[in-house]
């Protein structure tokens, strides 16, 4: 491909460590007090401080976002732009291709870059990525235009003193994982689709552990290390702060006896604990990406090649099916078979979806030893609008680190859909 047609990610991009949305399960998360632009903002940061770029050549900001989580979310990639430190002339646009949305803003950067319509050619290059805060509000609906105490309430504060008795909050996490062209949440579509291929809870359990042993073998020898930006928390009071290093989730002592253990989570008789589910974490990634022309001529240093792309629509009540078709797509757009990827990050939404995607990942040549070798959201976490950018680093790295040359980052998306990019590494 000719360099003025190819795009590259520069070296340099940063993520942040992925925190569980309750520390240790009976405390408000290690990132509760952030919103999703200051997640996004401390990463684009991040990258601005190790990509050695003059940030006056970066003319666009497009980052990925899933939900309207905080008061602040509506103003998504703007927000997390002028917290990054961009100028106020950079213009910003969020992405929002719920699970998929960190992918599909490296996908949409490439796409302007290309095409030209968009692209500023005083400044081409592109700050991508994408932010969660899955920290969503407990919320009330239906009240505006009601008498709530002695007003209608128009806008503002609601006086719940006023409100009626027995007057129930919505959790706007738990209203966003379900879908109604389904009719069925996220986790049952994923049972659904273990059912169809006859998965058990043991395999379940084995992906599950699968998942955690090899995030801690990568986390102790220090593989993510260059992708990683510490996170500094001041607590408050007279406690003293807290620097989160690695993802928080990761289990120390994972044995599949303990996960056999586990209830299910979503359906009696199911297959899906929370022992081999993913994680729900708050995090965000950033990177800069260009024309590779671009690139040479400013004299930096790329990490990796962008070769192929594929976007897929599946049955919403099998949503977790998506990277198999994306899948397929992205191999035929790069013009590559399955058996020449080096490294596969699948991300695992569920473990019966995963194992699912696996098997007929494996017929298109794509070799489920070379899946989540660090790895994946059963671990480490899935922040909806994060996921693809925090997996494209983690690839890219580990390609570089390795030495190998391609690799194939892929997620299914609530609502039916799958996306999938294939990056060659630049070495």
């Amino acid at each position: 491909m000719a360099k003025e047609k190819s795009v590259v990610i520069l070296d340099g991009g940063r993520r942040l460590p992925r925190a569980d949305i309750l520390h240790k399960n009976k405390a408000p998360g290690l990132y509760a007090r952030f919103s999703t632009t200051q997640l996004g903002g401390m990463a684009i940061k991040a990258t601005l401080e190790h990509t050695a770029i003059d940030p006056k050549l970066i003319g666009h900001v497009i980052m990925g976002m899933a939900a309207h989580s905080h008061r602040d979310s509506i103003y998504g990639a703007q927000g997390m732009r002028w917290r990054g430190g961009l100028g106020d002339d950079v213009p910003a646009l969020t992405v929002a291709r719920i699970c998929g949305s960190g992918a599909e803003a490296v996908s949409v950067a490439a796409e302007m870059a290309i095409a030209g319509l968009r692209h500023d050619r005083e400044r081409p290059f592109y700050m991508v990525g994408g932010g969660e805060s899955m920290q969503y509000p407990f919320s009330l609906y239906n009240y505006r235009g009601k008498k709530v105490g002695n007003a209608t309430q128009k806008y503002g504060p609601v006086d719940t003193k006023a409100l009626p008795a027995g007057t129930a909050l919505q959790d706007a996490l738990l209203m966003c994982l379900y879908d109604p062209g389904a009719k069925l949440s996220m986790a049952n579509t994923a049972e659904r689709l273990g059912r169809q291929y006859g998965i058990t809870r043991e395999e379940c359990d084995r992906i599950g552990y699968r998942s955690h042993a090899n995030a801690k073998k990568a986390r102790d020898a220090g593989w993510f290390d260059e992708e990683l930006v510490p996170v500094t928390i001041e607590q408050g009071g007279s406690l003293p702060p807290v620097t989160l290093k690695y993802d928080e989730h990761i289990l120390e002592d994972a044995s599949l006896e303990s996960m056999a253990k586990l209830p299910p989570a979503f359906e009696a008789g199911g297959v899906i604990t929370a022992g081999n589910a993913s994680a729900v974490v708050d995090s965000a990634a950033a990177m800069v990406l260009g024309l590779e022309s671009d690139a040479e001529r400013y004299g930096l240093k790329p990490l990796c090649r962008i070769v192929g792309f594929g976007v897929a629509g599946v049955d919403p009540r099998i949503m977790g099916y998506g990277p198999v078709p994306s899948s397929r797509k992205a191999l035929a757009s790069a013009g590559l078979k399955g058996e020449q990827i080096d490294i596969i990050e699948l991300n695992e939404a569920f473990a019966p979806q995963a194992l699912a995607c696996m098997r007929d990942m494996e017929k298109m040549g794509l070799n489920p030893e070379k899946v989540n070798p660090m790895g994946n959201a059963i671990a480490l976490g899935h922040p909806l609008g994060a996921t693809g950018a925090t997996l494209l680093l983690t690839c890219a790295y580990a390609l570089r680190r390795r030495a190998l040359r391609y690799g194939l980052i892929t997620m299914c998306i609530g609502g039916g859909q799958g996306i999938a990019l294939i990056i060659e590494s630049i070495r």
